[in-house]
């Protein structure tokens, strides 16, 4: 648990600054620690990059470790106020031992199972639900159902009359206000370090000047700290946005200026809580879809120019095991993938509205080429070794790969079946110069009013 991490931290630098005892190595600090509290440290949040994958498209059961190879979360979809949903429905009619065989076998493949709530059809601001009350009400049934977080899936249909974007776009800072102590609840059910907790805003929100409450980043600026990343969604704002490297990294159109990844960065959101988010296939979002190997393309560049937030991807099973390999490329390569095709029995449909996400899906399916990158350095990386008990974000060398650690581990071979390294790529010989980042504006950040 991080905040296990910091207290031991604290306290040995306490006790040195004291002269109390002598100095001791963190890692010995770990080693030492029980195995219950091994094992809470081993539900700390995963650290970037994150690979997301979204299921509400009906199947009926959870797939396999090995057909998902390559994300680290996979979000059941949706959980609503009223109760549960599509996959999230599926997952609580599940039974206990079943959903302990899924968890089980997702934990040692490192990949987090979580529920993504609310969705394109439900309207929590418009429709006057407590936020408070509902964070309490969500939160119980992801502790109930044994998951390991939530995704704010927060938006609304465009086919109805009344909708949350109809919230934002009033400009009274209702609907950041409301996000704002729901996003405060939900921490206080759900710990940080011990639940991820993450929000899926579409980019036109991170607009700066756009929307009268301050959007996305006057939330990021008052409750940002709770939220462990961001599932950026670059699609379903219109046929040109966002399909291009360009326009999705650097430079938004002047529809949703200063929205490309990199200028939501420079308007003060951490760069490596940014996930790139975009649809499977062109049939599952209005527009904004890239092909797999453009996207990898995209995500080599950016990689480059100093991002590592992760790729998210709506939805299985039109995205899968092969889809992520492609898409990750060398930037993060896999040192294997097992693709097994899966065919929903049925679908789930979902609308949108502008700006919004989620769309109607169906089994078309794109495959791609990866593309290449340049090594990594590793100068000055020590080589992993046995027995020694590594921390969330330490780097390591291993059989010529540079990997980095998610979470707290300790005699978990990088690259083995526990899925607790990263491969952050093939070591060089020599330091690799990093791709100059473009020149961004100064951020602008509307301000709202304080919770």
């Amino acid at each position: 648990m991080v905040y296990l991490y910091l207290a031991l931290t604290a306290a040995m630098v306490a006790f040195a600054c004291f002269g109390e005892v002598a100095s001791v190595p963190l890692e010995e600090m770990l080693r030492g620690l029980t195995p219950k509290a091994r094992n809470v440290l081993k539900r700390a949040t995963p650290v970037a990059p994150h690979f997301v994958l979204y299921s509400d498209a009906y199947v009926s059961s959870e797939p396999s470790a090995s057909n998902i190879s390559g994300f680290n979360v996979f979000a059941l979809s949706f959980l609503e106020a009223y109760g549960a949903a599509d996959q999230a429905q599926e997952w609580a009619a599940l039974t206990a031992s079943q959903r302990s065989s899924i968890l089980s076998e997702y934990q040692a493949a490192g990949i987090s199972l979580i529920v993504s709530l609310f969705g394109s059809t439900e309207t929590p601001t418009s429709s006057g639900y407590d936020p408070i009350g509902t964070a309490n009400t969500m939160a119980a049934w992801v502790i109930q159902y044994g998951l390991q977080g939530v995704d704010v899936d927060y938006e609304a249909c465009r086919m109805m009359s009344s909708n949350d974007f109809a919230a934002f776009n009033g400009g009274t800072g209702s609907a950041e206000q409301w996000l704002g102590n729901f996003t405060t609840q939900l921490r206080t059910q759900l710990p940080q370090g011990q639940y991820i907790l993450t929000h899926a805003p579409v980019a036109p929100w991170f607009t700066p000047n756009r929307w009268g409450g301050g959007g996305y980043l006057w939330i990021n600026s008052v409750v940002g700290n709770m939220i462990d990343w961001y599932n950026v969604q670059f699609y379903n704002q219109g046929t040109t946005e966002y399909t291009t490297c360009d326009g999705l990294l650097y430079t938004s159109s002047t529809t949703w200026p200063q929205s490309a990844l990199f200028q939501i960065a420079n308007s003060g959101v951490s760069l490596d809580k940014l996930v790139i988010g975009k649809p499977a296939t062109s049939a599952q979002a209005s527009n904004g879809y890239m092909d797999p190997s453009l996207l990898a393309s995209c995500v080599s560049s950016a990689y480059a120019a100093g991002w590592n937030g992760g790729v998210m991807v709506w939805e299985y099973p039109y995205a899968a095991a092969s889809w992520i390999a492609t898409v990750r490329g060398n930037t993060w390569p896999m040192s294997s993938t097992t693709a097994t095709s899966a065919t929903p029995t049925s679908t789930s449909t979902t609308t949108t509205t502008t700006p919004t996400s989620t769309s109607t899906t169906t089994s078309t399916t794109t495959t791609g080429t990866s593309t290449s990158t340049s090594g990594t350095t590793c100068a000055g990386v020590a080589a992993w070794t046995t027995g020694v008990a590594y921390t969330g974000g330490a780097q390591v060398t291993y059989g010529g790969y540079l990997w980095t650690a998610k979470w707290w581990t300790e005699n978990d071979t990088p690259g083995g079946a526990a899925g607790v390294w990263v491969n952050d790529g093939a070591c060089t010989s020599t330091a690799t110069a990093p791709a100059k980042r473009r020149a961004l504006l100064a951020p602008i950040i509307t301000p709202a009013p304080a919770l």
